[in-house]
């Protein structure tokens, strides 16, 4: 097996957000009556990525880390400098006009046969397809060729995935689901280690070390990039100074757990949303199981307002209303037979 921190693995989110990109969205999506963003999936799938690759051991690069989009060939300038080892774009299909819904759907993975690594990217792509179609349990379309730039022009084997399709009506309510999009990133890193013939590191507490101030190193660079998942902003810069220190204390006091800068094993776990279903969550609540709450409520069309962290009126409407739909008592809070429903729900369906 070849060592994880040998490699560079670059990760790129097609288009931007902030202001979303033209075209590059769901038909309205009904009961909430908004379209569903291409990046709104992109960005955090690619986060998700890179945060499996740190925690397995690879050195990670950010091609894309603004919120609006950045022209191709900046990224491929970006990414050639930085000397990759490979490189692995998130994006999401459509079929048609985009204006309605309609039955294509499943996952194609594209490299360029005109990639002066053709071969290799070739081969990452099947693997990285075989791993998310594996974790996501979604249909497998193929493994195709595509020549576009950040596929042709990067000087490093280069895969990009179309985790779905904006115009299936089911596919897109997964756009923004939180457990999709990190099964996608999931799957995306474990595509990577087999390539590489590294082993990949489950996303169990085992694999997450204890860390305070004064640590330095790519695991404190994943510790701030779940920090900053919750809204605290910080500079990923792998130190474990005095910001840093604010930001977890501030989060474990959020969380209930014992404020002291350290991050174990329940720190961890709240950050992950590992055991999520064990918090009883209601109004007024503020801890990042809220955060994963509001965006699955929306994935499955409940309008929850801003996903925000933050337990307030519009959650709490969210959850009733899912509570009346599927037979639970609707008192609003998220105990363990809500959390059972919402965890194997598939949303509301099309209306009729």
């Amino acid at each position: 097996m070849a060592n994880a921190s040998d490699f560079l693995i670059g990760g790129n989110d097609e288009h931007g957000l902030n202001p979303p990109t033209v075209g590059k969205r769901t038909p309205v999506m009904p009961y909430i009556n908004r379209s569903f963003y291409e990046n709104e999936f992109n960005r955090p799938a690619k986060i998700d990525c890179l945060l499996a690759c740190l925690r397995c051991g690879f050195n990670v690069y950010d091609v894309h880390p603004e919120i609006q989009d950045i022209s191709v060939s900046t990224r491929v300038v970006r990414a050639n400098r930085a000397g990759l080892t490979l490189l692995v774009t998130f994006a999401y299909n459509a079929f048609g006009a985009g204006a309605s819904f309609n039955s294509a759907r499943g996952i194609e993975v594209y490299y360029s046969p005109y990639n002066q690594f053709s071969t290799q990217s070739r081969a990452l792509s099947e693997e990285v397809y075989e791993k998310i179609v594996q974790t996501t349990d979604r249909v497998g379309r193929f493994v195709g060729q595509l020549s576009i730039g950040v596929l042709t022009n990067v000087n490093c084997p280069s895969t990009l995935i179309e985790a779905g399709f904006m115009t299936n009506f089911e596919e897109a309510k997964t756009m923004v689901n939180p457990i999709f999009i990190l099964q996608a990133g999931e799957g995306a890193c474990q595509g990577v280690c087999e390539y590489l013939q590294v082993p990949y590191l489950t996303r169990s507490l085992d694999n997450f070390p204890t860390l305070r101030q004064g640590n330095q190193g790519n695991k404190v660079r994943m510790l701030q990039i779940y920090l900053n998942q919750y809204g605290y902003n910080l500079s990923v810069d792998g130190i474990f100074g005095g910001a840093t220190l604010r930001a977890v204390r501030d989060f474990q006091n959020d969380n209930n757990l014992v404020v002291d800068g350290v991050v174990g094993r329940n720190s961890w776990r709240a950050l992950l949303n590992i055991d999520v279903q064990d918090n009883v969550l209601r109004r007024g609540s503020r801890t990042s199981g809220v955060w994963f709450l509001q965006k699955l409520l929306l994935s499955y069309l409940y309008p929850v307002g801003s996903i925000d962290g933050v337990f307030g009126s519009n959650t709490e409407n969210a959850v009733r209303e899912f509570q009346s739909e599927n037979n639970l008592v609707a008192d609003g809070i998220v105990g363990q037979n809500t959390w059972n429903a919402l965890l194997n729900s598939s949303g509301r369906p099309y209306p009729n």
